[in-house]
């Protein structure tokens, strides 16, 4: 493989995570540079040749959706510049919560973003556990899906005793997510039906399955304002559940969610830095994906399959 021919660049969403996925790889980052002005306004601008070459532009595009548009300004610069081919990773894909008209009068927030890359220039895009997996069929070019288990599975085997270990979902969302986690270690699944009025505030919640004596496992994708996961916490706990941990693939956190998880029942929280956190509590542990997306961008530019990089 010439990776002579690739560039990896970062916007200002998360360069810790863009340095690591670059040093994986064996390159360093671009020089790219994004102006801002006083009135808010900012452009991008690549520093060096572009050219011929394979741009991989690390966006993760959490709030505020200026990051969203940095990468937008970002491909377009790059499309300009005539970049071979222009792959946006994304770590965390934004609006992805906005996949379906859930009520009439509506936006499918996830579909327009889709457009908007596309219609920005971009060849490919490479993400990780979206909160809907047919988001990818909202995208005219390819879409690498990885998943943050890669990471999570061998963290859950080398750390938790199976043998007395329930996987559980927070939410009936979470079902399949959390199925596959179960199905792969042979474990009893437990699961919390949550009723909502509106968004971010949970009418009632109840436990299917059986979890006392246990240790119980909750797995989610995001976590917003923690609300839910430390409902599902304490209800687990008076359900006769012996410890109660989570994992997340995107901890978002945000609103009340660090001192929610302060004061929850919760143990351990095991996060991936697809987002960058706003602070550091002893409860949370952060495993990195750097090493995942490196490994892909380097298949991709191999030409090999990607699949040995998925465990479920």
């Amino acid at each position: 493989m010439d990776n002579k021919r690739v560039k990896i660049f970062t916007g200002s969403a998360s360069p810790e995570l863009a340095k690591k996925i670059a040093a994986s790889f064996g390159s360093e980052l671009g020089n790219l540079t994004i102006q801002k002005f006083s009135d808010g306004e900012f452009t991008a601008s690549f520093e060096e040749t572009v050219r011929g070459q394979d741009v991989f532009l690390i966006q993760p595009t959490f709030p505020p959706v200026d990051n969203l548009f940095e990468l937008l300004l970002m491909i377009d610069a790059a499309k300009r510049a005539s970049a071979r081919q222009i792959v946006a990773v994304m770590p965390y894909f934004g609006f992805a919560r906005q996949d379906r008209k859930d009520k009439p009068r509506v936006a499918i927030g996830s579909k327009m973003v889709a457009n908007m890359l596309t219609a920005a220039g971009v060849t490919r895009i490479m993400t990780m556990d979206l909160h809907a997996d047919q988001i990818q069929g909202f995208f005219e070019v390819p879409v690498d899906h990885l998943f943050a288990s890669t990471v999570f599975l061998p963290y859950i085997k080398e750390n938790y005793d199976l043998s007395n270990l329930v996987i559980a979902a927070p939410d009936t969302g979470g079902t399949k997510r959390a199925n596959a986690y179960a199905k792969y270690f042979d474990l009893e699944m437990a699961i919390c039906y949550k009723q909502r009025r509106v968004a971010n505030e949970i009418q009632n919640m109840m436990v299917i399955g059986d979890v006392k004596g246990k240790d119980v496992l909750l797995i989610d994708d995001i976590i917003d304002t923690a609300g839910t996961l430390c409902k599902a916490a304490d209800l687990m706990v008076e359900e006769g559940a012996k410890s109660v941990s989570a994992m997340c693939s995107h901890p978002v956190l945000s609103g009340p969610a660090y001192d929610r998880l302060e004061d929850s029942q919760i143990s351990e929280l095991v996060v991936t830095d697809t987002i960058p956190l706003k602070k550091q509590i002893d409860k949370i542990k952060t495993l990195t994906v750097s090493e995942l997306f490196a490994d892909v961008i380097e298949n991709i530019e191999a030409h090999k399959s990607i699949s040995s990089n998925f465990i479920i």
